[in-house]
């Protein structure tokens, strides 16, 4: 899939059918994180980055760029663009902003809103050490494949949860990130 037909599909379709379900807590903290894709040779490239061990919220997991809402974010958008200048060095002017998806909850109290964005140019990816310990890059048609997206059923606290799974090469990508990737994938493929 390249930019244009991303473009063509993304903006044919309706949500409804693949919502998450609505924030049960109004104590949640809010977060943004940029959905980052880049055409190389007709074909989108997805980016996602690895956690750094030593933080306290999700360490080592893997994830989009992102992260809380500081007080100077007029919106989510900035909020997305803001850290994932911070983290990889991709610079806002570089981001062509494509939409957001409704936000996503965790179980670790966060609200988490993906803004989807195209990498207008190839860039320079420089990591925040202190924030990032490794970005990849990953062909969207690998998670377009619905055979390489998988969901449990998880119970906590007497609730039962959808718990998304999206394994690729030696990386275990779990939990909203993968939750995320399946909610656009099934967007693009929604016909």
């Amino acid at each position: 899939m390249n930019t244009a037909q991303f473009n063509f599909n993304f903006s044919l379709q309706t949500l409804e059918s693949h919502l998450p379900s609505p924030a049960e807590s109004e104590t949640l903290r809010k977060a943004a994180v940029l959905v980052p894709l880049l055409e190389v040779n007709g074909e989108l490239q997805l980016l996602l980055t690895k956690r750094a061990l030593h933080l306290r919220a999700h360490p080592g997991q893997f994830s989009f760029p992102g992260g809380k809402v500081d007080k100077q974010d007029n919106n989510m958008i900035e909020t997305a663009l803001r850290e994932s200048e911070e983290e990889i060095q991709l610079l806002p002017d570089n981001v062509n902003i494509i939409g957001t998806f409704p936000p996503h909850t965790t179980f670790t109290g966060f609200e988490v809103t993906p803004i989807i964005g195209i990498i207008k140019q190839p860039f320079d990816i420089k990591l925040d050490p202190g924030e990032v310990a490794d970005a990849f890059w990953v062909p969207l048609k690998y998670f377009l494949n619905p055979d390489n997206r998988y969901s449990a059923k998880y119970h906590r606290h007497g609730k039962t949860y959808d718990v998304h799974y999206a394994p690729y090469e030696d990386k275990f990508i779990w939990g909203v990130t993968a939750a995320i990737i399946n909610l656009l994938c099934c967007h693009l493929d929604d016909t």
